[in-house]
């Protein structure tokens, strides 16, 4: 027979699981069974990184919009994974999205893959570094010509090296 504690706890339960998977780890199946050319475990990788970094790389964190150092940068070079300096996006596909967030219309060939995120009610496409999987931030099909993308990336993510 359900009681009323049951009943509630039960209710608890479910709501939590509930919670969990719409505001909990973004990470799908496919990264979490994917391996990288580069590894450290969560205590070298803290240590390697700057707190923000590590939660935007390793825990799939993001920056308040308009915080981003980045966003308003417009120096020549290439935009690399902080995590492991693996050369992202170039300077010259860099654009003004107005999000708040650094954007770009391409990356490097090779340089970033891409997962599916369902969280927060939504699907959306999820971007991480290809040679250590940090997350970098996410993709959208509304940027300009002449890919038609916007890969919208966490400043904390990425570091400019200058030509």
């Amino acid at each position: 027979m359900i009681n009323r504690r049951t009943l509630l706890g039960g209710t608890a339960v479910l709501a939590m699981g509930t919670t969990m998977s719409l505001f909990g780890k973004k990470a799908d199946a496919a990264k979490a069974a994917a391996t990288y050319p580069v590894t450290h475990t969560d205590a070298e990788w803290k240590k390697m990184l700057s707190s923000e970094a590590y939660q935007v790389l390793r825990h799939e964190g993001t920056e308040r919009p308009g915080s981003s150092p980045l966003n308003a940068e417009h120096r020549a070079g290439v935009f690399a994974c902080a995590g492991c300096q693996q050369n992202l996006y170039k300077s010259e596909d860099k654009f003004e999205s107005g999000t708040g967030w650094p954007s770009f219309t391409r990356p490097i060939p090779g340089a970033v893959g891409e997962l599916v995120d369902k969280t927060f009610f939504m699907t959306r496409t999820a971007v991480n570094c290809s040679r250590c999987g940090g997350h970098l931030g996410h993709v959208f099909p509304d940027g300009p010509q002449p890919t038609g993308q916007r890969y919208c990336i966490n400043s904390a993510a990425i570091q400019l090296d200058e030509k």
